[in-house]
């Protein structure tokens, strides 16, 4: 009883529509949950990042086992991105442990580049189609080497930008897939970008926790709502298309980023 009493229903309904965009699109969790949590519930910016990434590892576990399900993972994938994001989420976390992350000069520098990968994500939802058309032809050419080598580069930034602000392993992850695999499938796309942002998220979360920046029971609130959020979401995954979905969920991350950046 005591632990339901430690539920807030809004950080739950917030969990649950960030849930659901993850699953269907790969893309909101720590681009939506992490600046709501500062702007909208005035979290400091390190326990925000540091929460939402063990949130986003429980989460992302459920709809990779579903998207596992449905056989939309490239397992392969998943270990080239692990292999470059391990070492750099390890070194960053670091980093953060030795310049203190509670401290005021750690507040402006993780709302600061919170908000520009926030508009990173935005740029990323609007102007893939462009970005596939314009570097897809000059990046598949090199073959599976070339873009193993890339998927593992892919990796070792999205350790160190997931680590600082938890964005950036859906937009980035999922566009830099479409790139350097034009013949994958939407849906294994995603599921492969979700598989990977598991590992990711928990490695990250942990070094925050060794930091203290984790706030147990907003988690709690917030896996309350996203764990049949992204249940829902993974299973439409394979049915819904984006394009609709992707521009709208793009003007409001341009609103949020402009508001943390500026």
């Amino acid at each position: 009883m005591a632990e339901l009493a430690t539920i807030n229903p809004l950080y739950t309904l917030s969990g649950f529509v960030v849930g659901l965009l993850v699953g269907l699109t790969g893309v909101g969790g720590g681009s939506l949950m992490t600046p709501l949590l500062v702007l909208l519930f005035g979290i400091h910016p390190s326990i925000a990042v540091g929460t939402d990434l063990l949130y986003a590892a429980v989460t992302k576990s459920v709809g990779t086992a579903v998207h596992g399900a449905n056989r939309s993972v490239e397992w392969r994938v998943v270990g080239r991105l692990a292999a470059g994001s391990a070492p750099t989420t390890i070194a960053t976390g670091l980093l953060l442990y030795w310049l203190g992350a509670g401290g005021d000069g750690s507040h402006r520098l993780m709302s600061f580049v919170l908000g520009i990968a926030v508009l990173i994500t935005a740029a990323l939802l609007l102007g893939r189609s462009w970005i596939l058309a314009y570097f897809g032809s000059r990046l598949s050419p090199g073959g599976p080497r070339h873009a193993g080598g890339l998927t593992i580069l892919t990796g070792a930034v999205l350790g160190v930008l997931v680590t600082l602000s938890s964005v950036g392993a859906g937009a980035l992850g999922v566009t830099a897939l479409f790139l350097l695999y034009p013949r994958m499938p939407i849906a294994r796309i995603v599921g492969s970008d979700i598989a990977h942002a598991v590992p990711l998220t928990l490695l990250a979360g942990a070094m925050h926790w060794l930091i203290g920046s984790v706030d147990w029971h907003l988690l709690l609130s917030l896996l309350t709502g996203s764990i049949p959020g992204i249940i829902v979401g993974s299973m439409l995954a394979v049915r819904v298309p984006d394009r609709v979905i992707r521009p709208m969920l793009a003007c409001v991350l341009l609103l949020v980023g402009g508001r943390l950046v500026f």
